[in-house]
């Protein structure tokens, strides 16, 4: 197979440029002690660091509760860097990246451990020759201790004169429409909105980037999507085991605020958009928000809401002894979202997320309308599948004659799969690449505070529903572990006009003797 070229047709605001990186620049990591900081954040920044996409001169402070010398923190803060091959270049790298790794125990709410943590910081900047110093906060923390730890770097940790400071806030951003608002005032009182980056790490996955390419770098893709072309749009995360022993923390948030509320809906806001006027920033957050605006809340007559139960060996959710007794709380669910603008108006885009199911995967599969009949019978939809993980592919499926002598049509494929078409390219982490933009002061794959407001607008309705906090709670249908999900499913998603190819469709390969 011919190796890929280079594109030819760049995009300037979206190339990796090294000049935009400051240098000078100290990241703290809050919450180093972690398991999103070791499995994510320090991971990602190593990363970075081996591809040399960190600033001349970074240093990477850690800050937790957690008391323990230099060398315990490079243990644990480097424990799930992987090296499997025992290659010797990734292992030099590491020794170096160690050698940028500092750490100050504190707690979250004390101003003296700040000061702490400021002279730290400002000992390492002492060695820099320029007197600007830049520092880039990132909060792998709960949200409970969110406020507290903005409010004390502003006071404590925050460079006044000639520098950049910038925070990064994982979510979840709230619980609904009205403690999001409390917790964006309250961070607005300390950072601003140009400093601020809250990170939802699915935009910063390679097939979510590249919706924005496929769809308005292509005229032929562009022609048919709207309501005259589609029929109906799925978006689907499916995750293959349960909480595993993580149910306590699960039940307070639920599937669609883990997934729906952040995950999918921006995937979606991408999906259904107006081309912006430009890659810039805030031209691609504005067409976002527009689109959510057009998005009313979600009906309870277009909810779905299962829980698993024990099966194939496997405990069911309630015998997860963190989940409280009798617990409702779904851990699947499928909604369907109307947008109500020319471009979609009649079109059900159907968000799916459940836990304990037959695989790992998360897809965009766009079901186009039926071809005219007549010259054509029973003949199956076309669909443009997205498949953002595992194995990233584009493909779409289409109808062909069948090879021979015969005149018949029968689905194929024509098949963008990354690994084959890519083969000597690595895809790049979600948590690197937005840190990278992070560091280049880039907005563009982060939510911006009114396109979080609107999202919640959506799915606060169903969500006090759930919570029993308007009228009786609803009990979601059981599911076995391993299954494709509630049972309930396929008429679900059949009512809002999705079918499914009578035929037999395999894909990638097809034998024609099954045909």
């Amino acid at each position: 197979m011919a190796r890929a070229r280079s594109m030819s047709g760049t995009i300037p605001s979206m190339e990796t440029s090294h000049d935009e990186l400051k240098d000078n620049t100290v990241i703290i990591v809050l919450g180093a002690s972690g398991d999103l900081a070791k499995k994510k954040t320090l991971p990602a920044l190593f990363g970075l660091f081996r591809q040399g996409f960190l600033p001349r001169d970074v240093k990477i402070v850690g800050y937790a509760r957690t008391k323990m010398d230099h060398a315990e923190f490079l243990k644990r803060g480097t424990s799930y860097i992987k090296n499997p091959d025992d290659d010797t270049e990734t292992a030099k790298h590491l020794e170096e990246f160690k050698a940028l790794l500092t750490y100050v125990p504190g707690d979250y709410e004390d101003g003296n451990a700040y000061d702490a943590l400021n002279q730290h910081l400002e000992e390492i900047e002492s060695h820099y020759q320029s007197k600007e110093c830049n520092r880039l906060f990132y909060l792998a923390l709960p949200p409970s201790v969110f406020i507290p730890v903005a409010k004390n770097l502003k006071e404590h940790c925050y460079v006044s004169k000639g520098g950049i400071n910038r925070i990064i806030v994982e979510k979840p951003f709230g619980k609904d429409s009205e403690s999001a608002r409390e917790l964006l005032g309250s961070l607005k009182k300390y950072w601003t909105e140009d400093e601020t980056f809250r990170i939802d790490h699915y935009l910063g996955k390679e097939m979510v980037k590249n919706l924005l390419v496929l769809r308005f770098a292509n005229v032929a893709m562009n022609a048919a999507w709207d309501k005259n072309s589609i029929s109906n749009v799925q978006i689907t995360f499916k995750e293959p085991f349960g909480t595993e022993g993580r149910g306590g923390y699960f039940d307070e948030f639920g599937i669609i605020r883990d997934i729906l509320q952040n995950h999918l809906l921006q995937v979606l806001s991408i999906i259904a958009m107006e081309r912006p006027v430009s890659f810039a920033a805030e031209d691609i957050r504005d067409e976002k928000v527009k689109v959510l605006r057009a998005i009313p809340p979600i009906e309870r007559d277009d909810v779905l809401l299962g829980q698993y139960v024990a099966a194939n060996g496997k405990p069911g959710y309630l015998d997860d002894n963190t989940v409280p007794h009798n617990s409702v709380c779904p851990t699947f669910a499928a909604t369907t979202l109307w947008i109500h603008n020319p471009r979609w108006e009649g079109v059900p885009f159907i968000l799916k997320a459940g836990k304990a199911l037959n695989e790992a995967k998360v897809e965009v599969r766009i079901q186009f309308k039926d071809v005219t009949q007549g010259i054509f019978k029973d003949i199956a939809r076309n669909e443009l599948v997205i498949r953002i993980q595992p194995s990233e592919a584009v493909y779409l499926k289409l109808n062909a004659k069948t090879p021979g002598l015969y005149t018949r049509a029968m689905p194929t494929e024509m098949d963008l799969t990354y690994k084959r078409r890519f083969v000597d390219l690595s895809i790049p982490e979600a948590y690197e690449a937005l840190i990278l933009d992070a560091l280049k002061g880039d907005h563009s794959n982060f939510v911006r505070h009114d396109e979080l407001d609107v999202a919640w607008k959506i799915f606060t309705p169903i969500l006090h529903w759930i919570d029993g906090l308007a009228g009786p709670r609803p009990r979601p249908v059981n599911y076995p572990y391993g299954s494709r999900g509630p049972k309930e499913l396929d008429p679900f998603v059949n009512k809002y006009g999705f079918k499914r190819a009578s035929n037999d469709y395999v894909w990638p390969v097809a034998s024609l003797a099954s045909l």
